[in-house]
């Protein structure tokens, strides 16, 4: 009765263990155990943040397959005991598997060079004023509420504030599993549709906002970048953030001459901190303008913006009926309020399962 489900999962979970090549990441987190457990480790603070990180990334992801395995494994056991007073409980158990490995399998689609990695989410309004900036702020706002439903944690490295209502910018480091392979998909133009609450008339008003998902490269052999080809500047940082980031030259920028690609961050408390978090996002940027233009290295990029305006993504309409739809998949949803809550996981499975 239940032979023949037991032996497809243990086919599925073979299968889908091979390609994830879990025994290798096993080894991985056995070593990387080894080096967190070493006191010394934390003479360099930085370096242990990011091996700690890394450890949990590698559990994030292999920790779910050995609980399927280790499920699969007494399943198997309790079917060979032959007591037919068990097949309530076996059906439930099994079905639950079932369930779990059909979502661990999605993991499977992430097969990007960077899906595994960190990402950067940054919001700019468009042009429009008041309006503009408060659909960047909607935006905000969902994909915060979506990593919020995803146990994603959210730091904070830039924000201005529109002078009404909304932002003009926000960035963010979103961090977790698969961070980066999630969210890729919402790298473009959003246009929202609706009756303006900051119009007299109340017309409807069209806004547009630039959504970039960058991956966070700490450091990679593939994205070489030369010190002759950067432009570093130094200024005072605006806005508040205490005595130390008012008064100091702690804010970076820093230029990438060949492509004209500027990163500034003001938002740690040290130079050296925006100097290291603004490289970060120069690498994703280039990255991603790598990834846009096809070509083999960083020398090979053409000068311009990495997300262009004209890439329109998905609408939001608000008025005169709900729904948003996307450009590239079709994929749409008629309960907007949802959408801008969070719940953007049907778009992202839609943009995965089409490309």
């Amino acid at each position: 009765m239940f032979d023949n489900r037991i032996s497809d999962l243990k086919k599925d979970l073979e299968k889908s263990w091979q390609k994830l090549d879990l025994d290798k990441k096993i080894e991985q987190r056995k070593a990387l155990e080894q080096e967190v457990a070493e006191p010394e480790i934390w003479l360099n603070p930085e370096n242990a943040r990011t091996k700690n990180e890394d450890l949990a990334h590698l559990s994030e992801e292999i920790d779910p397959w050995i609980v399927i395995k280790s499920q699969i494994s007494d399943i198997n056991e309790l079917l060979n005991l032959k007591d037919d007073s068990l097949n309530d409980e076996l059906e439930e158990q099994i079905s639950a598997i079932e369930n779990e490995l059909g979502k661990l399998k999605k993991s499977l689609r992430f097969t990007g060079k960077y899906d595994s990695a960190n990402a950067i989410l940054r919001i700019t309004a468009g042009v429009g004023g008041t309006e503009a900036m408060d659909w960047a702020g909607m935006l905000e706002r969902m994909y915060l509420r979506f990593c919020e439903k995803n146990n994603y944690k959210t730091t904070c490295l830039e924000r201005v504030s529109g002078e009404e209502a909304g932002i003009k910018t926000g960035v963010y480091e979103i961090s977790g599993n698969h961070a980066y392979g999630r969210l890729k998909s919402e790298h473009g133009v959003h246009r929202l549709v609706r009756l303006s609450p900051f119009n007299a008339d109340n017309l409807r008003q069209t806004s547009f906002a630039l959504v970039e998902i960058l991956p966070v490269i700490k450091n990679d052999i593939d994205i070489k970048i030369d010190d002759k080809d950067l432009r570093i500047d130094v200024y005072h940082s605006g806005g508040h953030g205490g005595q130390s980031v008012n008064t100091t030259n702690s804010a970076v920028r820093i230029t990438h001459l060949p492509t004209n690609t500027v990163v500034a961050i003001q938002n740690e408390r040290s130079q050296l901190q925006n100097k290291e978090k603004a490289m970060e996002i120069l690498r994703g940027k280039l990255a991603q303008m790598q990834q846009e233009q096809h070509t083999a290295s960083i020398a090979e990029l053409r000068a311009g913006e990495s997300a262009k305006w004209g890439q329109q993504i998905r609408n939001y309409i608000l008025q005169p009926y709900k729904l948003v739809k996307d450009t590239r998949t079709k994929y749409e949803e008629t309960d907007p309020d949802s959408v801008l809550d969070g719940k953007i996981d049907g778009f992202i499975d839609a943009f995965l399962d089409f490309s």
